[in-house]
Order: C-alpha cells, then structure tokens, then sequence
C-alpha cells in the first residue's frame, strides 16, 4: 500500500514538472524573437519584416489630409506620402491597417501592427507604452467653434457647455488634467466628432490645431478661436516598445530623408492646398531636428 502511494506522489510530481516546463517554454512573441520573448512585446524585427516582404502601418482612414481613404479607395495624405517611402526604401510594401485614435498603442502591443504613422503627438504618458521615432511634425492643442459663438478663451465655455473631443487624444488628456471642470463629449472617430460638431451637439471641438485649422478653412461658418491651447508638441513614428532594430532603421531614414528635404516635399504635395504655403516651416519637422 505504502509503495503504491508513493510511486502516486511520484507520478504526481512528474506530471506537475512537465506541465511548467512546457509554459515556460511558451513566449509572448508569435514571431520566435529573442528580444520579443524578454522584453514580453509583441513585435516583429527589422529583420523579419523585411523577408516577409511587407510592412503593416497604423493610419488614419478618416483624417483628410493627413490620413484618408479618397474616392476610389486609396489610402492618401501626409502620414500615407511617409509611409509609402518608408517601405519603398525598405524593399517591401506596404499593407495599410485602419487604426482610431484609441487603438493606436493597443495595435502595436498586439502586433497587429509594425509603426504607427496616424499623427500620434509624443507625450511621456505614451512614451512608456511604445517607442516613439525622431519626429516629423510639429503640433499644438487646438479649438474650433461656430461662427455664431466663438471661443476665443476657456472662460468663454459655460458650465452647462461640452466641448467636443476624439477618445485616445491628447485633447481629451488635457481637459481631464488641467480642466476637469469643462464637459466633454467623447467619440471614438473624427468623423463622429465632426458630425456632432456640425449637428451643433457641442459648443466647440478641441483636437489637434492642425486638425481644427484644416476644418476651417474646407467649411465655411467656423473659426479657430484659440490657434494653440497647452504644450508644443511633435508628432512621430512609434513602434512597439524595445523594438530596437525598427527604431533604429526608421531614426536613420527620417535623418537621410531630410538632406533632401522630403517632409517639406511631402507638405507640398498633400497639405498645402489645405494650409497654403504660410503654414509649411511651422508644422514641418525635417530630418527629425525641431527648431528652438
């Protein structure tokens, strides 16, 4: 009896030591990275990316001009004019994954996609998330309201007034933070965000200036009342946090492509008919080096 409940516990034990051999065998990493197993990330190296032959960019489809899909179902604006160039001289192409603002950190931890590229302002709550590139924009807080009643300040806002925002955005972080006294109406998308503002649902709509100024000079009856609200910012490329290879391959391209002045050449081809020509060397980053 003694020996048959032993060779139990043995039998027992083996079993356990089995069973945690095989879970520790088992990564976070889908991809059989070394890096991605220590560091628990999600991710895909230089390396793999390039003999998969295609690269998966977050941007905008809802955006213009930044990040849009046009008539025929193309994806267009100034993040897309990057991102083409960026798997052109990576020798591979490049596979487009729709992102919303609230998805942009969630589809690089998943892996669902390489770089984000879908105007993601650099802010150091996002910085312990995922790894932000050199930048390639310059941006600001913006308000946009109604001809009929323009919000020049934030006294201007009434306590029973919302102000309109994109969850995910470092708008909406901005009034939690420093104006938790101002009502918010969320949406996930810009075009929701742009329908509530047009149904007259909110009193204003604060989102990147970039974003407010091209609203209102494409549609008549609105002002930006208040041009730059909070920091100066910039936005960059991410990836998934201590995906070092990427990182580093996309801080060198961004430095290359400024000798030849591409960001400029990017804005001229897809945010000047927008902005005109006055807007170009405030909002334009080139080579990653941000003007004092």
């Amino acid at each position: 009896m003694r020996k048959n409940r032993l060779l139990s516990i043995l039998a027992l034990l083996t079993a356990l030591v089995m069973t945690v051999t095989v879970f520790a065998g088992c990564g976070n990493s889908s991809n059989g990275d070394s890096d991605s197993k220590s560091t628990g990330a999600i991710y895909r190296t230089l390396d793999e990316i390039t003999k998969s032959g295609t690269i998966k960019i977050g941007v905008f489809s809802d955006k213009n001009p930044f990040g849009y899909v046009d008539e025929n179902g193309e994806y267009q604006g100034y993040d897309v004019y990057f991102a083409e160039r960026l798997a052109k001289d990576l020798g591979v192409k490049v596979e487009y994954v729709s992102t919303e603002a609230a998805s942009r950190i969630e589809y690089l931890q998943t892996g669902k996609v390489d770089i984000i590229l879908a105007n993601f302002t650099v802010t150091d709550e996002r910085k312990e998330e995922v790894d932000f590139a050199l930048p390639y924009m310059n941006v600001a807080l913006g308000v946009l309201s109604p001809n009929s009643k323009v919000i020049k300040s934030l006294d201007d806002i009434g306590e029973n007034d919302e102000v309109i925002v994109i969850s995910g955005t470092t708008a909406e972080t901005y009034f939690a933070q420093n104006h938790p006294e101002i009502k918010l109406q969320k949406y996930d998308t810009y075009a929701a965000a742009k329908t509530a503002l047009e149904n007259g649902n909110g009193v204003a709509w604060a989102n990147d200036n970039t974003e407010v100024i091209a609203y209102s000079l494409q549609n008549d009856g609105y002002t930006v009342g208040i041009p730059s609200l909070g920091s100066n910012d910039t936005i960059a490329p991410a990836v998934s946090k201590g995906n070092s290879t990427l990182l580093d391959w996309i801080n060198e391209e961004i430095e290359t492509l400024g000798q030849e002045n591409f960001f400029h050449k990017d804005y001229e081809a897809t945010l000047k008919d927008t902005y005109g020509s006055e807007y170009e060397d405030q909002l334009v980053v080139e080579g990653g080096k941000v003007s004092e």
